[in-house]
């Protein structure tokens, strides 16, 4: 400042450093098929990531659930006169366009603020579509999850292309995470007789990339919920006794045979791919305990239960695999308790530094949030004054994640360190060439996945 007045000046000296904002941790990203995508003209959001934060207005732009066709209902009397229905949905006809179930999981079971990429209206599934998606979310900076409610139904190759995709994107941005539904080929994940051993093998045979597996997490097996089905009732075929006619067709003929079929047709099971529960539980567990707790031992709320039983033993050859690394978390069904989520491994299950969803998740946080607030030093001084500055915004913030309960340690300087400075973190040449290197080390928290309890009998004391 040039003094040319005579007079008093006041200067204010910013003593403090600028400090890091933690950013958002799950914000997913759903991306598939909608009824519709539109907020002012037909289409005018299709292929645009659209954040919204209720399912309302999930409905709003995008519609509501694709209604069943395939529902077959047969009235029978017995020779009792007691009269009884029962409804059908084979697998063969099931809908496949699922976002709108995957959206309510998501926001029953705690999600908020996310972002809904229409890839098209309802139709076919394509992989090609699904992947325009993605490279859409791919420009969006906010999202941290991704989800393909639908990948589960593509064939499995067109599965592994997505997938693969979607975990190079996340190693790419380095800013999210991809949660995916096991896709068992032809052993459906809906079929209480699947062996979840033989659906698991089809998944991992189909390949991933190895250096890419810590930005997944699989789940498995699907769902059955309380969700009821969206029909269409001029689709649906009742039979009474000898007559078959549309469900439409019986309500101005026979008022209770009308009623007896929604009755059984609202009994149906509808089952799921549990992405978009775990989406909502990801981001409950952020909200109410950080991101750096895993998302795990959790109640999966609107299920009625697992579609597929996993016992002990089976889970072992999910959470562990030798040969591929793949970890598969298990859903599971515990008596007296409920449906809960019983795995917090990524893909990388055999990788001691990124084994865990919570340490995978949380460096990502560590990282973003970070890597946000240096910007305002770029093309600042690259001198000792920046480094303070910049060192002291870092550790002020993994201070406070320390006390949060994210890292380990029992002082500050045992949970993390920070480095930066000429002949520490950077050479002359470093700094000629214009790079200032900040050199972060971090110690989080790992799950106690194992509680070991060791019993010994003693002799009494005479």
């Amino acid at each position: 400042m040039a003094y040319n007045t005579p007079g008093v000046y006041v200067e204010e000296i910013s003593a403090l450093p600028p400090s890091v904002a933690g950013v958002a941790t799950a914000i997913p990203a759903f991306i598939g098929y909608t009824e519709k995508a539109t907020m002012k003209t037909d289409g005018d959001l299709t292929l645009k990531p659209t954040r919204i934060t209720s399912l309302v207005e999930y409905e709003t732009y995008f519609g509501g659930a694709k209604p069943e066709e395939g529902i077959k209902v047969t009235i029978a009397t017995a020779t009792d006169g007691t009269v009884s229905a029962s409804a059908t949905l084979a697998e063969a006809d099931r809908n496949q366009n699922l976002m709108w179930y995957a959206m309510r999981l998501y926001f029953d079971n705690g999600g908020g603020p996310c972002y809904v990429c229409s890839v098209a209206n309802y139709k076919a599934l394509d992989v090609d579509e699904l992947g325009d998606g993605l490279a859409a979310v791919g420009k969006e900076e906010e999202p941290t999850l991704l989800v393909f409610p639908e990948a589960q139904y593509l064939a499995i190759a067109d599965c592994k292309t997505l997938y693969d995709k979607a975990l190079q994107q996340c190693d790419l941005l380095k800013n999210r995470f991809l949660i995916m539904d096991v896709n068992g080929d032809d052993k459906s994940l809906n079929d209480e007789k699947t062996l979840i051993g033989d659906a698991a093998k089809k998944f991992r045979d189909s390949g991933s990339p190895a250096n890419n597996l810590k930005y997944g997490a699989a789940y498995a097996p699907n769902l059955a919920t309380v969700i009821r089905f969206a029909y269409a009732e001029d689709k649906t075929d009742v039979t009474v006794g000898a007559t078959t006619k549309k469900l439409s067709e019986w309500l101005p003929l026979d008022n209770h045979s009308y009623n007896l079929a929604r009755d059984a047709i609202n009994k149906l099971p509808c089952k799921l791919p549990p992405s978009g529960a775990i989406a909502g539980i990801y981001a409950a567990v952020d909200a109410t305990r950080g991101v750096w707790k895993a998302p795990a031992n959790y109640g999966v709320t609107d299920a009625i239960a697992p579609t597929i039983v996993i016992d002990g033993t089976d889970q072992d050859t999910l959470n562990i695999d030798t040969t591929s690394g793949k970890s598969i978390n298990a859903i599971r069904a515990f008596t007296g308790i409920g449906t809960l989520v019983w795995g917090a491994r990524t893909l990388a299950g055999n990788d001691n530094e990124w084994r865990y969803v919570n340490v995978r998740r949380f460096c990502i946080f560590a990282e973003e949030s970070i890597r946000r607030a240096t910007r305002q030093f770029v093309f600042e001084p690259n001198d000792a004054n920046t480094w303070v500055k910049v060192k002291g915004m870092i550790e002020n913030f993994l201070t406070s994640v320390w006390r949060q309960g994210a890292l380990m340690g029992a002082k500050a300087s045992d949970a993390f360190s920070v480095q930066v400075g000429l002949g520490s973190t950077m050479t002359a040449l470093d700094v000629l060439e214009g790079r200032m290197v900040v050199v972060v080390g971090l110690c989080p928290v790992r799950p106690a996945e194992f509680i070991v309890l060791r019993f010994v009998q003693t002799m009494p004391v005479s």
